[in-house]
């Protein structure tokens, strides 16, 4: 089940619930009680390793994928 992160206006207090996505944009109380509370965006990195330096070229030679463009076809 999908997390989402929300934020209290009333308090500063940040949370997160698990529930449904059909229920995302559904209202949520803190856990202090408060009603006034904002969905915050969430986001999720994808990559390599930290400090792995730029992506290597890429190698000469033609092709862009392929059968014919990497050379197989004689």
């Amino acid at each position: 089940m999908p997390r989402y992160d929300f934020r209290c206006r009333t308090c500063g207090d940040t949370f997160e619930l698990s529930r449904p996505m059909a229920e995302s944009s559904d209202p949520a109380a803190c856990p202090a009680g408060h009603d006034d509370t904002v969905k915050l965006l969430s986001t999720v990195a994808v990559g390599g390793t930290a400090g792995s330096g730029p992506a290597p070229a890429p190698a000469s030679g033609g092709g862009g994928g392929g059968c014919c463009g990497g050379g197989c076809c004689g």
